[in-house]
C-alpha cells in the first residue's frame, strides 16, 4: 500500500516534527533500548511526521566469529526484519555487493546518493535499483554515516525509499539527510554496545561476559557457586600434532571441539576456556536449574558430544583419516567463579578443589581405558546405572575418591 498518509497533527510543522524525531533519538543514544527497536522507532516516527516512506534499511559491520555484518530493514506495518552476512560470504553474493550503491558509495566516499526510479529524471544504474523500481519504488536515497574516518568498515549504511508517485520532496530529502546523523549517532553507542558484548561472549562465555560487562573486572571479583565441571580432551592430540601439517591438525581439533563444545552448549553448559586440545566448562546450579537438572544436562551434552563424534569419525573414515576419541570427567561441587591473574592482566574462570579433582579424574580416562568418568557426587544426582571403579587416589587430593563409570548396559 502507498505510503501517502500524511499523519502530521494539526498546527504543527514538518520541521518541528523532524526536530522531536532527532531529539527522541538523541535521548536513545542515552538510554538502552535495542538497536531493532530504536530503527523501527526512529521509522514509524518519520512516517508520522509526513516522510512518505515505504522502506527504510541500515546495514553494519559487526565482531563476531559468525558474522561479518548485520542488516535491519523496516516496512511500514511489517516491523524490522534482520539479515546476518557470514564470513566468507559465496562468490555471488560477493559480486551482488559490489554492483550495490553501498559499495560505489565507499569505493567513491560519497555521503548520499539520490535516484529517481520512475518518469524521465529515472536512473537505473544499480540492479537492485531497478528490483526496487519492479516492487512499486519511486525514488531512493543512499547514505553513508562514518564512525571514525575509515568509511562503511566503521560505520553504517543505509537508504531510505519511497512508493509515492511523486517520489521524495526536496524537504523530505533534507529531512533524511538531517535524521540520518542523529540515527548514526545512536546506532553507535548500540553498535559498540553489541560489538562488546560479542566480544566478550566469544571469548569468555555468556555467563562470565555478562558479568565483566557488568563490571566484575578486578582481580578477586567474583563469587562462590555450585555447579557440574566437564573436562575433556583429545586422545592422541599430541601424535597428530607430530605428523599433521598445521592447517590439517588445526581442523582436527576444531572438529573436536565443535562435538564436545558444541555439545555443551547445545544443553545449556558455558565454555570457560579451552586449554590446548582440552574443554573446560560448567553447567551451573541456579534458581531455573537444580543440582539435578543441571547433572542431567551435562549427561545429555555427554551423549551429543559421542553422537557427534561418531558421525564425524564416519566422515573421517571416508577421507581414510584417523578416527578420534576423547576423554571426559564429570564432577559436581561448589567453586569460585570469578577474576584470577595479575591487577592489569587477569582471566575469568572456576577455581577451587572441585576444579583440581576433575582434572585428575579425567587423567584416570587414559589409566582406566574408559571414555568417560564422574564422581560418585555427580553419579548420584542422575538417572542412569553407573560402575563403581573403586577407590583411587587423586595428585593433589588427600582421600581416595570413588570413580564411577556409565554402566554397561
Amino acid at each position: 500500500m502507498p505510503s501517502n498518509v500524511d499523519e502530521r497533527k494539526p498546527g504543527q510543522e514538518p520541521s518541528a516534527l523532524i526536530d522531536h524525531v532527532a531529539d527522541w533519538l538523541i535521548e536513545q543514544a542515552l538510554g538502552e533500548t535495542a538497536l531493532e527497536a530504536l530503527f523501527e522507532g526512529c521509522c514509524e516516527r518519520l512516517l508520522g511526521a509526513g516522510i512518505p516512506l515505504s522502506r527504510g534499511h541500515v546495514t553494519f559491520r559487526v565482531l563476531h566469529p559468525l558474522y561479518r555484518a548485520m542488516g535491519l530493514t523496516w516496512r511500514p506495518g511489517r516491523g524490522v526484519s534482520t539479515e546476518s552476512f557470514v564470513h566468507h560470504e559465496d562468490d555471488a553474493t560477493e559480486e551482488a555487493f559490489a554492483k550495490s550503491p553501498f559499495w560505489h558509495m565507499m569505493q567513491t566516499q560519497t555521503p548520499f546518493l539520490r535516484r529517481h526510479l520512475t518518469g524521465d529524471e529515472a536512473v537505473l544504474d544499480f540492479p537492485v535499483l531497478r528490483e526496487f523500481r519492479d516492487s512499486g519504488a519511486t525514488d531512493y536515497l543512499g547514505y553513508l554515516v562514518d564512525f571514525g574516518g575509515s568509511g562503511a568498515s566503521d560505520g553504517v549504511a543505509g537508504s531510505w525509499i519511497t512508493d509515492r508517485t511523486s517520489g521524495f520532496s526536496n524537504r523530505d530529502v533534507r529531512s533524511l539527510l538531517r535524521i540520518q546523523q542523529r540515527m548514526g549517532v545512536a546506532c553507535k553507542m548500540r553498535i559498540r554496545e553489541q560489538i562488546a558484548s560479542n566480544v566478550v561472549n566469544a571469548y569468555l562465555g555468556k555467563g562470565a561476559g555478562r558479568r565483566v560487562l557488568d563490571g566484575q573486572i578486578q582481580r578477586g571479583d567474583g563469587q562462590s557457586i555450585r555447579a557440574v565441571i566437564w573436562y575433556s580432551d583429545l586422545r592422541g592430540s599430541t601424535h597428530m600434532a607430530d605428523i599433521l601439517p598445521r592447517d590439517a591438525y588445526i581442523r582436527t581439533l576444531n572438529q573436536y571441539f565443535e562435538c564436545a563444545g558444541g555439545a555443551v552448549l547445545a544443553h545449556g553448559g558455558e565454555i570457560l576456556a579451552f586449554i590446548g586440545d582440552a574443554i573446560l566448562a560448567i553447567f551451573p546450579v541456579d534458581e531455573e536449574k537444580n543440582s539435578k537438572a543441571a547433572c542431567e544436562a551435562a549427561l545429555a551434552a555427554c551423549g551429543e558430544a559421542r553422537r557427534r563424534l561418531a558421525a564425524l569419525n564416519r566422515e573421517r573414515q571416508a577421507e581414510e583419516a584417523e578416527a578420534l576419541s576423547f576423554g571426559l570427567a564429570l564432577h559436581l561441587g561448589d567453586v569460585l567463579f570469578g577474576n584470577i591473574g595479575l591487577p592489569e592482566r587477569v582471566s575469568f574462570s572456576v577455581i577451587g578443589p572441585t576444579v583440581n579433582e576433575v582434572a585428575r579424574l579425567e587423567a584416570l580416562t587414559k589409566e582406566l581405558d574408559r571414555e568417560i568418568l564422574a564422581s560418585g557426587t555427580f553419579a548420584s544426582q542422575t538417572s542412569i546405572a553407573w560402575e563403581s571403579l573403586g577407590c583411587h587416589e587423586l595428585r593433589g587430593v588427600t582421600a581416595p575418591v570413588e570413580v564411577f563409570s556409565p554402566s554397561p548396559s
